[in-house]
């Protein structure tokens, strides 16, 4: 049976989040490591008020990925494959073995400032659950007419979509969705329009980043955002990074391709369990767990029972 390690996006963080991950060396040293990078200590982003920023959402969510995905190598147990939802997108590459934990860093602060210079306010996501991606587009098309700028930004179910744009027109979103019939229809605590056209220009300055930052081909398979496709080299994660700010994460049809591999045993690596409860219930028969609060020992053994089995 195969694994999956499944990193989570911007809205899975709470407060004292990282203080909450495993007791484990390599977790201790990985969010020295990013400090580090940073120039900052990361560990005191993880406050109530300093996770108002974007910036500190991002940073310390990435943290905590990489530390754990790290604790659990050092245990001697790592996944089949590996795919993050959006931000998490850099936590898999670090975790796959293509891009460099300062690297991925100093990547991600950049990425959380532009966006939240692009947008300090007015814009943000909403969440659209009971209604299928051709109907919710079209949603979104009629409001675009009528109220301004608003996109699908992700695909995270078959009928659990999120939009994209600013305030006045994502709201007329969602009230023609009510209208539509849907089940769930509201705005997200997410300040910044990812994934839609509206963050070309932030799109524009990762991409000039990443030229200057060496990748290498993933050493375990990652699951690209853009396309939900296995990454065939270092270039196919290098344009993942980099365009997945301003394009839908297709990341339903990211598990299916996992599932198709067979992939049986999916782990959210900390904080929350979005991500694995989306996977759950797409795929009953496969197992899923969240990783918050479990001990590294236990999740390694997990993990090598999958492998051997």
């Amino acid at each position: 049976m195969r694994s999956a390690l499944l990193f989570p996006g911007q809205g899975a963080q709470r407060p004292g989040f990282l203080s909450a991950l495993p007791p484990h060396p390599a977790v201790a040293r990985t969010l020295d490591e990013v400090s580090a990078a940073l120039g900052g200590g990361v560990r005191a982003l993880d406050r109530a008020d300093a996770l108002a920023s974007t910036v500190a959402v991002q940073l310390t969510l990435f943290a905590a990925g990489a530390a754990f995905a790290r604790a659990l190598s050092e245990a001697g147990a790592e996944p089949d494959a590996v795919a993050g939802l959006s931000l998490g997108a850099f936590t898999a590459a670090v975790a796959s073995g293509a891009l460099g934990l300062t690297d991925a860093a100093r990547l991600v602060r950049l990425r959380a400032t532009a966006m939240e210079e692009a947008f300090p306010e007015g814009h943000g996501l909403a969440a659209v659950v009971g209604l299928g991606e051709p109907q919710v587009a079209q949603l979104a098309a009629e409001a675009r007419a009528r109220a301004g700028p608003v996109f699908v930004a992700n695909v995270n179910a078959p009928a659990q979509l999120v939009l994209a744009g600013a305030r006045p027109a994502l709201e007329e979103a969602l009230r023609l969705a009510r209208e539509a019939g849907a089940r769930r229809a509201e705005l997200l605590e997410v300040k910044v329009p990812s994934h839609c056209p509206l963050l070309d220009g932030v799109s524009a300055r990762l991409a000039e980043a990443l030229r200057e930052v060496p990748l290498a081909a993933p050493r375990i398979p990652y699951v690209t955002n853009v396309r939900a496709r296995l990454a065939r080299g270092a270039e196919d994660v290098r344009d993942d990074l980099a365009r997945n700010a301003a394009v839908p994460v297709r990341w339903h049809d990211a598990t299916v391709l996992l599932h198709e591999l067979g992939v049986r045993l999916f782990v959210e690596a900390p904080p929350g369990h979005t991500l694995s409860d989306l996977a759950a219930a797409a795929f009953p028969e496969a197992r899923a767990l969240a990783a918050e609060g479990a001990s590294i020992a236990a999740l390694a053994a997990r993990l090598r029972r999958a492998r051997e089995g």
